[in-house]
């Protein structure tokens, strides 16, 4: 069985800061990360689709953790093909960031480029678990998504890219073994998610392997408030032990079939993510003899 790595979408979350789960004399930002990774082996960093990263910051990362830790960073806004604020960028490249439809061909190779270079320490230094890419509802199965698919393979080759969509009928039973089929033939590891069912939006809670070296889910929260309102309404779920304990057999079969599993929960609001983080490292925990 794979290594299953259970971690929070964010260590650095106002409210998470706030909760009080960071103890006093670690609440700046080396203690921060100090404590979170005494507690959980992995973390997303989701302030990476917000602002353009930088290589200082890998290059501390990689200094406060020790080798075991991983670090999934959330690929940038402008390269998943969202609406990016200006401010979001250099201040060289902010003029070059249109006000509407796709960005020139010229400022995403330098936005690529100027990524690659803030996560390689944490690829020289084997703690990049993977580049999410979490694409946006309006990108939907066909030819266009297909070849946007197989240009993100070709310019992250060497990086363990994952890829979460957002319009349901990429998984839903009619489409799912081709889209399975689509990512296996890439090279790119498919993204499980937890969520609110029911709703437009619901994707199905699923969690495909298509890359036998990593695998990823998701847990969003189950607010019926999904892809309404503000952040606070879309993630404030607390899992109870019932809710977590329905996914540990799914999660074990799935390590089954992988090197490592990342398991990672975005329901953040105050301490609720690392609380159930910790709850289902518990669960997955293998029994005392």
């Amino acid at each position: 069985m794979g290594d299953i790595l259970v971690g929070a979408c964010s260590w650095t979350d106002r409210q998470l800061v706030a909760s009080g789960w960071y103890p006093r004399g670690r609440r700046d930002a080396e203690g921060r990360l100090r404590h979170y990774e005494e507690r959980l082996p992995v973390v997303e960093v989701d302030s990476g689709y917000y602002a353009l990263p930088r290589r200082r910051n890998s290059e501390l990362w990689v200094e406060r953790t020790p080798d075991r830790f991983r670090f999934d960073v959330k690929a940038f806004s402008l390269l998943t093909g969202h609406p990016t604020r200006p401010e979001a960028l250099p201040a060289d490249l902010r003029d070059r960031v249109p006000a509407r439809g796709a960005a020139d061909p010229a400022l995403l190779d330098e936005v690529w480029g100027r990524f690659a270079e803030a996560v390689d320490p944490l690829l020289a230094a084997g703690r990049l678990g993977a580049v999410l890419f979490q694409f946006p509802p309006w990108f939907t199965p066909g030819a266009p998504a297909e070849r946007f698919l197989e240009d993100c393979a070709d310019r992250t080759k060497g990086w363990p890219l994952a890829v979460e969509f957002r319009h349901p009928s990429w998984w839903r039973p009619e489409h799912a073994d081709e889209t399975g089929e689509l990512l296996t033939s890439l090279g790119v590891t498919a993204v499980g998610t937890d969520m609110a069912q029911g709703l437009t939006a619901s994707l199905p809670p699923l969690l495909p392997v298509t890359r036998p070296a990593l695998a990823v889910v998701r847990f969003h929260g189950r607010n019926a408030a999904w892809g309404r309102g503000s952040k606070e309404d879309r993630f404030r779920h607390d899992y109870d032990v019932t809710e977590l304990a329905a996914w540990a057999p799914r999660l074990r079969r799935a390590a089954e079939q992988t090197d490592e599993l990342h398991v990672l929960f975005n329901n953040c609001c105050g301490d609720a993510a690392v609380r159930a983080a910790e709850t289902m490292r518990g669960l997955l925990a293998p029994p005392q003899r």
